[in-house]
This record gives C-alpha cells, sequence and structure tokens, in this order.
C-alpha cells in the first residue's frame, strides 16, 4: 500500500472518530471508516499517527473533557459520562494519568495542561506542490491549548488604514506603536496585536491593530492618535506554540496557524465567537513559544 493510501485512509478514521467522539467507537467501525480489515486498519493507524486507535480515542476524550472542565462549572461525573466513561473513579483514575492532576482540582485551579491535538500528529501528512500530492516528514509540534476568561474592560489602540497583519500594520503606521502602549500604566496584560471583528471596525481603519487591555474603571490619558474603547467580558481559547529558535519565528507563526485551521473547538463544548472581542497574538518570543488566542463561547453552559 503506498504511503499516501494509508495516510488518507487514516485520515477517514481520525475523522470518524472526531465525528463520535462522544459515542463508543470499535475497532470494526473504524476498520469500516478505513476501507480495509481491522487488523489492518489497526496497523497503518499505528505506523502513521504513533498511537494505537485505542490510545488516540482515549487522548482525544481526555483533551475534550479537560477543556470542557476548564470552561465552566459543569460536573465532573457529568464530564465523565459525557465522554464514555462509565464512573467517576475510572475517569479520575483516566485524567490523574493523563496530566497529572485529578479532574476536580483542575476544575478548580484551571491550570494548563498538555492537550492532545491530532491536527498534525501523524508520522506523515499529505502536502500538494507541482500538482501532485507527495508524502512529508511531520515536524509533531506539540501546542498547549487553554481557555481563559476575559473581564470586561477597555482596549487602547491605534488602527491603521488597510492593513491585515503585522507588516503591513508597520509599513501604514510604523514600529513605535509597541513601545508606546508598552509605557502606559495600569494595563491589564502586555500588549498584542490583534485582528478585529466587523462589529469593532470603524469604517475607512484596518482590521488588524495594536493594542493593550485596561480595567474597565480605566479614565486615564489615552496618547495622541490612539483610540479608547469598551470590550465584554468573554472567553478567549489560548493556544500556544513550542519553544524555537528567535529566527524562526515566521515558521512557528505558521505551524500554529496550521493548527488553528483545523481545530474543531465544537468537540471541546465551545464554538468560535469572533464578535465577542478581537482575536489577538502576542509578540513572539522564542523561549515561551508563540501564542494566539481566539474568542469562544461555552456550548451547553448549563450542563
Amino acid at each position: 500500500m503506498e504511503n499516501r493510501e494509508k495516510v488518507l485512509a487514516v485520515r477517514r478514521m481520525q475523522q470518524f472518530i472526531v465525528q463520535r467522539l462522544k459515542e463508543p467507537i470499535t475497532l470494526y467501525q473504524l476498520a469500516q471508516a478505513a476501507g480495509y480489515s481491522p487488523f489492518y486498519s489497526a496497523r497503518i493507524f499505528k505506523e502513521v499517527t504513533g498511537k494505537t486507535s485505542f490510545e488516540y480515542i482515549r487522548a482525544m476524550r481526555m483533551s475534550a473533557a479537560a477543556t470542557k472542565l476548564a470552561g465552566g462549572d459543569c460536573k465532573v461525573i457529568d464530564v465523565a459520562f459525557d465522554f464514555v466513561f462509565e464512573s467517576h473513579e475510572g475517569f479520575t483514575r483516566a485524567f490523574s494519568k493523563q496530566f497529572g492532576v485529578p479532574p476536580g482540582e483542575f476544575r478548580r485551579r484551571k491550570m494548563p495542561l498538555k492537550l492532545f491535538l491530532p491536527s498534525r500528529d501523524s508520522n506523515y501528512y499529505l502536502n500538494k506542490q507541482n500538482g501532485e500530492l507527495e508524502m512529508e516528514k511531520s515536524k509533531n509540534n506539540t501546542v498547549f491549548v487553554q481557555v481563559i476568561d476575559r473581564p470586561e474592560r477597555k482596549l487602547i489602540l491605534k488602527c491603521g488604514r488597510k492593513a491585515s497583519h503585522y507588516f503591513e500594520y508597520c509599513e501604514e503606521v510604523g514600529c513605535e506603536v509597541w513601545d508606546t502602549l508598552s509605557n502606559i500604566k495600569d494595563a491589564l496584560y502586555e500588549p498584542m496585536g490583534m485582528w478585529l471583528p466587523d462589529n469593532l471596525i470603524v469604517p475607512g481603519t484596518s482590521v488588524y491593530a495594536q493594542g493593550v487591555e485596561m480595567p474597565s474603571s480605566y479614565n486615564g490619558p489615552v496618547p495622541e492618535g490612539f483610540d479608547m474603547i469598551s470590550l465584554p467580558a468573554c472567553k478567549m481559547m489560548v493556544f500556544q506554540g513550542q519553544s524555537y529558535d528567535d529566527s524562526k519565528f515566521e515558521d512557528a507563526i505558521s505551524d500554529l496557524w496550521e493548527v488553528m485551521k483545523t481545530y474543531d473547538p465544537t468537540i471541546y463544548g465551545f464554538e468560535w465567537a469572533d464578535n465577542d472581542g478581537p482575536r489577538f497574538q502576542l509578540e513572539p518570543m522564542g523561549y515561551r513559544g508563540y501564542i494566539e488566542a481566539r474568542p469562544v463561547r461555552q456550548l451547553n453552559p448549563k450542563l
């Protein structure tokens, strides 16, 4: 069997898993999705992903459960049943083994966890080049994901005219904006680059801007040429890549974008909510990995 056919078969199994993550999944079902015998399907799944199908499904469910626990007040037992665990005890053992902390403690402390993201976990991925599908080794980068609460706040920002990303913004506005933002006192967090949703874009200004978030009570000075707007409370899904050589920051950004492009938050109990606030990126720093965040809302928040 050609490498290309193996990867396509495994992708069909991966898609089947994503669609039925909250249901019992058998090897026979995966084999049907792959179009091969159960034995052969199990073998190529391990060869391509580096995990058995059982390990893969368990890692997906654990990560989905952790993300759901981080996003609301749902009960541990409800999350356990939601992801096909038969008891609170079994779920707690599996969660603790996966993350090194019991689910109840994780829910209280909202600590960041190393979640399993399947977007580029395979030993191979397909690359379209010169009209042909070719096999290349993947980078197997780990991405950390967590959901955080952003309070009601104000935003001091400076927009460009047509900029859609950082480099266009610097050409239009200049690079000194960052220094100005860094010197604003009482900021809640560090300065950030951001993509504004349609409801926050003033006609004639850019989708990409730079700004810094301030307490909702802030009534202090605003630098000349800057604006200040109010933002409602929201949840942000934060993606953080691995550390990298500072000279390769563009690769780190593009790698994370590849993950975010195919990431489905509904698997983990959320949906994208782009009008709730700006999608933002923090200053790329190799030692901490590239960080970007996108607004989300929790599905079925009463669970």
